[in-house]
Parts: C-alpha cells; sequence; structure tokens
C-alpha cells in the first residue's frame, strides 16, 4: 500500500527535509528507539527481520509507523535497497497530516492492518 496524497515540499517548508540513503544504508536498526515513521519520495527500501528480508517498498510506500505510534523498539530493521530519498515523519508531524489530510490516518492504518495480516499467515 502507498501513500500518495503527502506534499513533500510542505513537510521541507515545516522544517521536515527529506533525508537520503545510499545503496545497502541502514535507515533504522531493530530494536533502535523509534520517534518517527518514514515514507519513501524515490528509491526501494527493504524491511529485515533477523537478517531476513520480509519487504520492499517502493515510492509512496510507509515504513516505522508502529514504533512512532506506540513508542516501543524498532520491530525490524530498514535498509536502502537502492539510493532513495525518505521524507521522516516525527509525532508533532503525523498529527498534522492526520488533522490535515484524513486519508493519511486511514491509510497508515490499512497499511499496519494489511502487514498483520500477512505475518498472521506467515506463522
Amino acid at each position: 500500500m502507498t501513500i500518495a496524497a503527502v506534499d513533500f515540499q510542505m513537510l521541507a517548508n515545516a522544517g521536515f527535509p527529506p533525508k537520503n540513503f545510499a545503496a545497502g544504508a541502514p535507515i533504522f536498526e531493530e530494536d533502535d528507539k523509534g520517534d518517527s515513521m518514514f515514507l519513501i519520495r524515490s528509491g526501494e527500501v527493504e524491511i529485515e527481520r533477523q537478517g531476513k528480508v520480509i519487504e520492499t517498498l517502493g515510492p509512496g510506500g510507509i515504513f516505522g509507523e508502529m514504533a512512532l505510534i506506540d513508542g516501543s523498539p524498532r520491530s525490524a530493521t530498514a535498509r536502502a535497497k537502492t539510493d532513495c530519498v525518505v521524507a521522516p515523519i516525527n509525532e508533532r508531524i503525523f498529527l498534522f497530516l492526520v488533522h490535515e489530510t484524513p486519508y493519511f490516518a486511514i491509510a497508515v492504518m490499512r497499511t499496519l492492518a494489511d502487514r498483520v495480516r500477512r505475518m498472521n499467515a506467515m506463522t
């Protein structure tokens, strides 16, 4: 699932500029403290658990939302599969996006539900 309705320039203007990662670079590691989620602007990101790739995301994909929402440590590692640009979204901007763009909240919830269903199917 992707989120295409976010204005990246608006995020940058609000003090949340995009971050660039080279292919192979970790964006965050499993068990890190999580205070932001990420929206992929370009490139691909792999999500790994215990060294195994469990998902590959492209432009419009989100990751890191669970740690942002519940304050728990990261449950997986996110690594740039290709050179990529991502927009970090902390709690303040998350709440702003939910308020200004209600579809954003629905898209995040659908992404979470889809991931939980896929993980349940794997067990």
